[in-house]
């Protein structure tokens, strides 16, 4: 019997060295995996690797360093609990194999800001990739192009970004929650989604129902009213008028409307913040958020959302009239006027050809309608210096192509 029990002590420590050894070399091998898959982006330290006998892995002191911060984003603890031994092997060896239910937790997460270590909230040019104008843009200075930046959230006394995140996959979908101290919180609920970790995308056609969003901005929302309106010289009304209106004018590029329900709900959020619940589909376009045709028959249903538990009748989008071409045609069939090889003046060109007038006497037409004239310096894939004399010196002033929208040279003209 003595020896009965000691064989099975023994097996016991063997098979705990074991799952301790065999855990720690898949979870290994996993990571550098996944810095492989992230070294264009970042390096990822994985910190120290533990595991717990009732299935749980355990990364201490991780830290990630996005290429385009200054600082990285550092965990205290990060926790992933398969519920037993064998699914947490199992998920390590193979992991598109997850068990039906798991719980994800990173605990002690921070990032501490700097005030040149994050582009502007929305692109410092105002649009997008496709050169569509921003949808989201909060202007903190007189010029409005100039938006919120980690800069302005520190002089607000925002030294740093701290919380902990929840992700709990369970037979009836996904359940997420990130909390963070001072900077509001987000919850999301999504009945019958499944997560995939080996192709995310995956993740977003997994389920039909609708994500049940909760957003609380913590008091944050009246803060950032408070210090953009101050620095942009203007009330705080005001403030919100002009970033509604840039809401709009975001829309209305893309070929959309909002109702004046959508409008005033985002004007309120901006002024006083508070909870929103969103009922948004995010495999769908404008996730879920109903675009109307006038005209049509069987609209879509208004949005579904609540703001500060009550519910918002008559937000949704609205689908503008195609604009006619008819500029277009007749500049087309009509050619335009003649240049005068004797007589210089001022001649547009195409901005693509911006290149080949460095040195030239140039002026250019911004999308806010200023205009600066001067000599052009040099050309980039990204910007544009023109160079003005200021105080018996030169001055260059950088301007981002986007935010072009005419660029003229002064030359003789061309000869038919």
């Amino acid at each position: 019997m003595k020896r009965l029990l000691t064989l099975l002590i023994v097996l016991a420590l063997l098979s705990f060295a074991a799952f301790k050894g065999a855990t720690w070399w898949l979870a290994d091998q996993r990571l550098a995996e996944a810095r492989l898959a992230l070294d264009d982006y970042g390096v990822l330290e994985r910190g120290t690797i533990g595991s717990g006998i009732d299935g749980r892995l355990l990364l201490t002191n991780a830290r990630w360093q996005d290429f385009r911060l200054t600082q990285p984003l550092e965990s205290g603890r990060v926790e992933f609990d398969a519920r037993s031994p064998l699914a947490l092997l199992t998920v390590l060896a193979d992991p598109d194999n997850l068990p039906p239910a798991w719980l994800l937790r990173a605990e002690g997460l921070g990032l501490v800001l700097d005030a040149t270590m994050l582009r502007n909230w929305v692109t410092a040019e105002g649009t997008n990739v496709e050169g569509d104008p921003a949808l989201l843009v909060l202007p903190c200075a007189p010029d409005p192009r100039q938006q919120l930046g980690s800069g302005d959230l520190m002089r607000m006394g925002i030294t740093g970004l701290a919380g902990e995140l929840l992700l709990e996959q369970t037979n009836d979908g996904v359940h997420a929650e990130l909390n963070t101290a001072g900077t509001g919180s987000l919850e999301l609920d999504w009945p019958g989604a499944r997560v995939d970790l080996v192709t995310p995308e995956d993740t977003l056609a997994s389920s039909d129902a609708p994500m049940a969003v909760t957003l609380r901005d913590g008091g944050l929302m009246r803060r950032i009213a408070a210090y953009c309106s101050r620095e942009a010289g203007l009330d705080t009304m005001e403030w919100a008028r002009r970033a509604t209106g840039a809401l709009e004018q975001g829309l209305n590029a893309r070929g959309l409307a909002a109702s004046e329900q959508l409008l005033a709900l985002y004007r309120q959020w901006l002024l006083e913040g508070g909870v929103l619940n969103l009922a948004i589909e995010p495999s769908e376009h404008w996730l879920g958020i109903p675009v109307r045709n006038p005209g049509a028959e069987g609209q879509e249903a208004d949005w579904q959302v609540a703001y500060n538990g009550a519910g918002v009748p008559d937000v949704y989008l609205e689908a503008l009239p195609p604009e006619p071409e008819l500029e277009d045609e007749a500049s087309a069939s009509s050619p335009g006027p003649r240049e005068n090889p004797s007589v210089e003046g001022w001649y547009a060109e195409p901005l693509a050809t911006a290149g080949s007038w460095v040195g030239r006497r140039v002026r250019v037409t911004l999308s806010n309608d200023n205009v600066v004239e001067g000599r052009l310096v040099s050309v980039s894939e990204r910007e544009l210096e023109v160079a003005r004399v200021v105080a018996g010196g030169e001055v260059a002033y950088p301007m981002l192509l986007s935010a072009v929208s005419g660029f003229e040279v002064w030359r003789r003209g061309r000869s038919e």
